[in-house]
């Protein structure tokens, strides 16, 4: 099942975990690298080379390296990758325009599955 998202037609930041959504979780130490999951390739080939893309992981800043290699092997583009960062939850909190476009959305998805995403951004802005 589909789960569509409609966008404005701005630019805009995507905030991606690494492990359990974009690659295998803990591939890179089953395996001696990462596994890319599923449908990742073809979305990150929709978004906007305007668009900023963001990755997160708890992974440890030893394996960057590595990490780096294998994304720029699979076309995988990103702006900024942080590693270290803590395990638990992440809390996105942004406000909403005046004219009522949210600005924040959050999408858990589950574990080694990269969710099945239909973006819209044909829209001006979004209904309150």
């Amino acid at each position: 099942m589909k789960k569509e998202l409609q966008l404005s037609n701005l630019s805009k930041t995507w905030i991606f975990d690494l492990d359990g959504t974009i690659v295998e979780h803990n591939g890179y130490k089953k395996y001696g690298e990462d596994v890319l999951l599923d449908g990742v390739a073809e979305f990150f080939a929709t978004i906007p080379s305007d668009d900023m893309i963001i990755i997160l992981t708890a992974r440890e800043s030893k394996y960057k390296d590595s990490t780096i290699n294998f994304l720029q092997k699979h076309n995988v583009r990103y702006d900024t990758i942080i590693f270290d960062a803590p395990k638990g939850e992440r809390i996105l909190v942004n406000d909403t325009k005046p004219d009522g476009l949210v600005c924040a959305y959050a999408i858990n998805t589950i574990r080694d599955e990269f969710p099945n995403l239909l973006v819209d951004r044909s829209i001006d802005k979004i209904q309150r």
